[in-house]
């Protein structure tokens, strides 16, 4: 059985992943350095970026699900962080407790507003938490990488973030506008999931690992194309870190391409 993160590990793993972040920040040249990976971005905006995010949704879930769309417009327009490093690193420090305070507060079955209307996610602190785990993770890879010396995501986190990146960004109602078919993603851990297209949509379901044994009377039709390569190689893959190229693929590649292109209504 494929276990979920708890919601206190998932607030856990969130102080550990933002105290990694903050590490990398203390370790560059400077705060004007570019972000390769969000090439727009210099190391100041990316801390910008998360800090001013995490205050926002910290906002979000104290809330209520009624009045969090008020809520993150007005945070949007909070001032910035401080400029000096020092005092700008105890900002983030602050903007992270601000958001496992919130969480831990409401609790993971309490409503919240959340953008990812009809996918697989459900609007719950739970899932926001979920998320945000993920947020914080892939862009803590992103200011290693700027300060040369990215490390893979932990194989707990990018587990449960190739899950998440699966149900929350990619399920959909909006219909599939091509021939319907399956993707399927191999961690080399041991997991595996399928993203299934057609008129109905996407939807995501977890799979026996290869080499396993189904249940009694499933059987999983030959996906269009096959994923494989580690938990944190998937995810990073899934927000555009790291190229096709760095995984190995199984099936038409070209399905690949139209998935990433797809820009479903909802």
């Amino acid at each position: 059985m494929q276990k979920i993160i708890e919601f206190p590990d998932l607030l856990r793993l969130i102080d550990e992943r933002s105290t990694a972040f903050r590490a990398a920040i203390a370790a560059a040249p400077g705060l004007d350095v570019q972000v390769p990976t969000c090439p727009e971005w210099t190391l100041f905006d990316l801390v910008q970026h998360l800090g001013g995010g995490r205050r926002s949704w910290a906002d979000t879930i104290a809330a209520g699900p009624d009045a969090a769309g008020r809520v993150r417009s007005a945070s949007h327009a909070a001032p910035a962080g401080p400029q000096e490093r020092e005092a700008l690193l105890a900002w983030l420090a602050a903007s992270t407790q601000q958001l496992v305070d919130a969480l831990r507060e409401a609790g993971p079955e309490r409503g919240c507003w959340t953008w990812w209307g009809g996918s697989q996610s459900p609007p719950t602190c739970g899932a926001v938490a979920r998320h945000q785990l993920q947020e914080i993770s892939v862009h803590t890879y992103d200011a290693q990488l700027t300060v040369g010396a990215p490390q893979p995501l932990p194989a707990e986190v990018a587990l449960d973030g190739a899950e998440d990146f699966l149900s929350t960004c990619c399920a959909t109602p909006s219909a599939w506008p091509h021939e319907p078919t399956a993707f399927d993603f191999h961690a080399a851990e041991g997991r595996s999931w399928r993203l299934t297209v057609d008129g109905d949509g996407a939807r995501y379901t977890r799979i026996p690992a290869p080499g396993s044994t189904p249940a009694a009377g499933e059987t999983l039709e030959p996906a269009g194309a096959c994923v494989h390569g580690t938990a944190s190689e998937l995810v990073l893959f899934m927000y555009d870190r790291i190229p096709l190229d760095s995984l190995r693929v199984e099936g038409d590649r070209g399905l690949i391409d139209l998935l990433r292109a797809w820009e479903p209504a909802e």
